[in-house]
């Protein structure tokens, strides 16, 4: 899917993020200056804010005529720019969206903090709309989404880390999120259980297909595009699925190699790897994941009624897994 498909995507909620925009700058503010530059910087970054476009595709999907989903876009906005200004500090990371990281811009604890400030000021928000189902479902969100980080700290090095722990960190520390996002468009929008249940599932499988299309793009993707160093995963000791992929299917030599290189955090050898990797299939079997997590998304919604909305839920689908960056 083209860049030009994915801003039509934008187009058919462009006044709705419009308004999130506002409501993000507006709920930024903070008298202590330090908090507004950090804060500022991220979310000016941009990315591709996939999150709070679910909240909103999926609220106009069931016709919602208030303006609610633009806080809850912005409070899963938040939630997720806290989630990566600590993760890139736990990964010791340089460069995020091409530029470079807060942390690497103005240290770990300034980072740490500011993504408190946001974790707390999402929370602020939540209450402001006064819905215990709304609290319910972003608390999970955020308290499953830690455990995703922890678990994903205990694989770090472990070269032992099957497909299975492995796509249980997707599921809570990327998918969660999508997931929650999906589901506050329906629950705003007044869908019932089921309905709501069914975006969720929908923002499960996005969001899982998502993270493994980054796992192939972190060897196979350029780093102009990606945005980020290319072999990061391998430099931080990360198991993901092509390397899982290459540690069962490989060559006894191969094997032995991404084991010491998982152990050491070593890039030395990604050429090596990245090599092996490709010739393995290991990232066309972790594509065939992905396209797999993407039909199922789009199976999710199939009984959402023919909107602009719903077509584009699908071509979200569809983008999660023909994309370059």
């Amino acid at each position: 899917m083209s860049a030009a498909n994915q801003n039509t995507i934008i187009q058919t909620i462009a006044a709705d993020m419009d308004a999130v925009n506002s409501v993000i700058r507006q709920r930024l503010h903070s008298e202590v200056p330090l908090v507004n530059q950090i804060a500022e910087y991220i979310i000016s970054a941009g990315g591709k804010r996939i999150r709070p476009v679910l909240v909103l595709l999926v609220a106009n999907a069931y016709a919602y005529k208030g303006t609610d989903h633009h806080e809850l876009a912005a409070v899963v906005e938040f939630i997720h720019t806290a989630t990566l200004l600590h993760d890139d500090v736990v990964d010791e990371s340089s460069l995020r969206r091409g530029r470079a990281t807060a942390n690497a811009l103005f240290g770990n604890a300034a980072s740490v903090l500011v993504g408190d400030f946001l974790y707390s000021r999402s929370f602020q928000m939540m209450v402001g709309l006064n819905n215990m189902r709304v609290m319910q479902i972003l608390s999970d969100a955020t308290n499953v989404i830690a455990e995703g980080e922890v678990l994903q700290l205990l694989n770090m090095h472990d070269p032992d880390v099957t497909q299975e722990r492995y796509l249980q960190v997707i599921r809570s520390k990327t998918a969660k999120l999508f997931e929650a996002a999906a589901e506050l468009g329906a629950l705003v929008a007044g869908a019932n259980d089921a309905q709501i249940a069914a975006a969720g599932e929908y923002g499960r499988s996005l969001g899982t297909a998502f993270q493994l299309i980054d796992d192939v793009l972190d060897y196979a993707g350029d780093a102009s595009e990606i945005g980020k160093n290319v072999g990061d995963d391998l430099r931080e000791g990360k198991p993901t699925l092509p390397l899982i992929y290459l540690m069962e299917n490989g060559t006894p030599e191969q094997r032995e190699l991404v084991r010491s290189c998982i152990e050491q955090g070593d890039e030395q050898h990604f050429d090596t790897i990245l090599a092996a990797i490709t010739s393995s299939g290991a990232l066309d079997y972790t594509r065939e994941q992905a396209v797999n997590a993407a039909k199922r998304a789009a199976e999710a919604i199939a009984d959402l009624p023919d909107s602009v909305y719903k077509e584009s839920l699908l071509q979200l689908a569809h983008f999660s897994v023909h994309r370059n960056h």
